[in-house]
């Protein structure tokens, strides 16, 4: 049995090397390419028609709307997407990229995140021209949709494939990675007020998923407009104190402002000249984790978010492929680059330990520098509490159209209930093998969206070109 563990799971086991493919350099190249590619065929919104887009986005963020039946506010939407792609990747995977990949790491990571408002853009908008009704009258949309609507039948396999990896997705990244990690974080930050024995950090982190599950299980109960107007609510929120605590740490150290963002700029292409510690550290290994880590948080090209965006109440698909741009800004160039100066400015650029990955604690290490010592493991495990919490509810809706894209509606109810009761386990297990196989999952959902992104790029120009000359002609709906 553990010789057959470790064919499949050691080190030089399957999921190990299909981990390397997916996550890997040519699936890196592939998802920036088509970046670049979406990017230039739609002349760059992201950056040529950047305050159009703030402005229709963050600027209606508290204008109230009304929506039609089965669907979500605009704002909702993209604060369901944005709950899943803020998480605890933003707060460990960059600092984890900058311990192994160097300042420079941040650098790519940008890189990832400016294409990526393109990617997304493109996802968005396509999830809306190709959505349908389901038997509850909710708009159900994403890559399944317009793989098979836009594709046409005889894709509906490859939309399968997305549905399946999707699905078996959501249990891993979306619950037991994020739950175990919200349990963790917390018997952390107690640990630092009050010594807690193994069994009684045990006992805490079944009682932490007891109460997350039955938190998530009343959100989820409530469909897609109560888990909408609870991100609407949660995101924010979560945003706001994560941000503003950083930004404490980087006023506070503003005179290294400069000297930290020569880090990222120089070590992009030159790793080694920027510490010591870096020696051995290429500019390919900067590459890969920068940009790695921003595909992974901000999801751009995986094909989650749109299953989200799918459901808002807007009449023209491009109203809401804006928000996919704005999505990624708020992720990565906000929270990301927020954490990276916390751990460059905190820390020191000189006095990070290069080469170890040691995750959230590096960033906690960053707050130490004017919190004291007990007080930021309080603010990293409240942030990394609400940003799971809110990972966890966005993957529940995700699964759940996955699976009922594949059996129907039907399954969606009993989906919640065991996802939920899931929760209560992933509190208190030892799930290393659950974060690999969770990765690979992630990253295999890409391979058939990118095909549609491609695939289906002359419609999202169409709609693109038609969306931006009703604006300058003054045709579009302002409401």
């Amino acid at each position: 049995m553990q010789n057959f563990m470790d064919l499949l799971f050691g080190p030089g086991g399957i999921e190990r090397t299909i981990n390397g493919i997916v996550w890997g350099i040519p699936a890196m190249i592939l998802i920036m390419g088509t970046g670049i590619y979406l990017s230039i065929r739609c002349k760059f919104p992201q950056f040529l028609k950047f305050g159009h887009i703030m402005k229709n986005t963050a600027g209606k963020a508290l204008k109230k709307t009304e929506t039609k039946e089965g669907a979500v506010s605009p704002f909702n939407a993209m604060c369901t997407a944005l709950a899943a792609s803020i998480g605890t990747g933003n707060i460990a995977g960059v600092s984890g990229a900058i311990a192994i990949g160097g300042p420079g790491a941040v650098f790519w990571m940008w890189v990832s995140a400016l294409l990526g408002m393109c990617t997304k853009f493109a996802e968005v908008t396509l999830a809306i021209r190709f959505r349908e009704r389901n038997a509850n009258g909710d708009w159900v949309g994403g890559p399944m949709y317009y793989i098979q609507n836009g594709l046409g039948k005889k894709w509906k396999w490859l939309a399968c494939v997305f549905a399946a990896f999707g699905a078996l997705a959501s249990f891993g990244i979306g619950n037991l990675t994020q739950i175990n990690t919200i349990a963790s974080t917390i018997n952390t930050a107690i640990s630092n007020f009050v010594p807690t024995s193994e069994a009684t950090q045990k006992t805490i982190a079944v009682i932490i998923g007891g109460i997350a599950a039955i938190i998530a299980f009343a959100v989820l109960i409530g469909g897609i407009k109560r888990i909408g107007d609870f991100c609407a609510l949660l995101v924010p929120i979560m945003a706001v104190i994560y941000v503003v605590a950083a930004l404490v740490v980087i006023i506070l150290n503003i005179t290294e402002l400069p000297a930290a963002l020569g880090a990222i700029f120089k070590g992009a292409f030159n790793p080694a000249a920027v510490a010591g510690g870096l020696a051995g550290v290429g500019i390919k290994t900067a590459i890969t984790k920068g940009v790695g880590r921003g595909i992974f948080s901000n999801e751009a090209g995986l094909g989650s978010a749109p299953i989200a965006h799918a459901a808002a109440d807007v009449d023209h698909p491009v109203k809401q492929g804006i928000y996919g741009v704005f999505e990624v800004f708020m992720d990565t160039i906000v929270v990301c680059t927020t954490t990276a100066l916390v751990v460059l400015l905190g820390v020191g650029v000189q006095n990070i330990e290069y080469g170890n990955d040691i995750g959230a604690n590096l960033t906690i290490n960053g707050f130490m520098s004017v919190f004291g010592t007990k007080i930021p493991g309080v603010i990293v495990a409240i942030c990394l509490t609400l940003f799971a919490f809110s990972t966890i509810l966005t993957w529940a809706l995700y699964g759940s159209r996955c699976l009922e894209y594949l059996f129907g509606s039907k399954v969606s109810k009993p989906y919640m209930v065991v996802f939920c009761i899931v929760m209560i386990f992933g509190a208190v297990s030892k799930i290393d093998i659950v974060w690999n196989v969770a990765d690979t999952l992630n990253g295999l959902m890409a391979l058939p969206n990118l095909v549609a992104l491609l695939a289906l790029s002359p419609v999202v120009i169409k709609l693109c070109k038609e969306y931006f000359d009703m604006v300058r002609q003054d045709k579009i709906d302002k409401k």
